[in-house]
């Protein structure tokens, strides 16, 4: 079985602004996070899949969204990623009490994340 896409993010210089276009056009329930100066979408339906608008405090950033695809060990996946050809762009990260993420380019620089979850 594969590793499966867990979490996507919109990267935004104005999020308010996009929060309000997704949340009047598809009805999604977005909940402002103001101590992680992040908005937390919930999409609805048993299928989708939630995400998250934020705008990044470094750059340039070479997306404008990125996919999280899930991981049982974090470390393990950023080495298969080098050996695989990828480059690394932010290293293991903790998001305090939810888990980790890395950012990661692929072979034609699409940029992804994998996430682990604290257990």
């Amino acid at each position: 079985m594969g590793q499966p896409v867990v979490h996507w993010e919109m990267w935004s210089e104005n999020p308010q602004k996009v929060s309000d276009f997704y949340a009047n056009v598809f009805g999604w329930q977005i909940r402002r996070l103001p101590e992680m100066d992040y908005r937390f979408v919930e999409t609805g339906g048993s299928g989708g899949i939630n995400g998250g608008i934020v705008t990044p405090k470094k750059g340039p950033w070479p997306a404008k969204m990125t996919l999280y695809i899930d991981v049982d060990d974090i470390n393990a996946y950023t080495d298969k990623i080098r050996s695989a050809g990828g480059k690394m762009l932010v290293p293991k990260t903790e998001v305090h009490g939810v888990g980790w993420l890395a950012l990661f380019s692929d072979p034609d620089e699409r940029l992804l994340g994998v996430w682990q979850k604290k257990k």
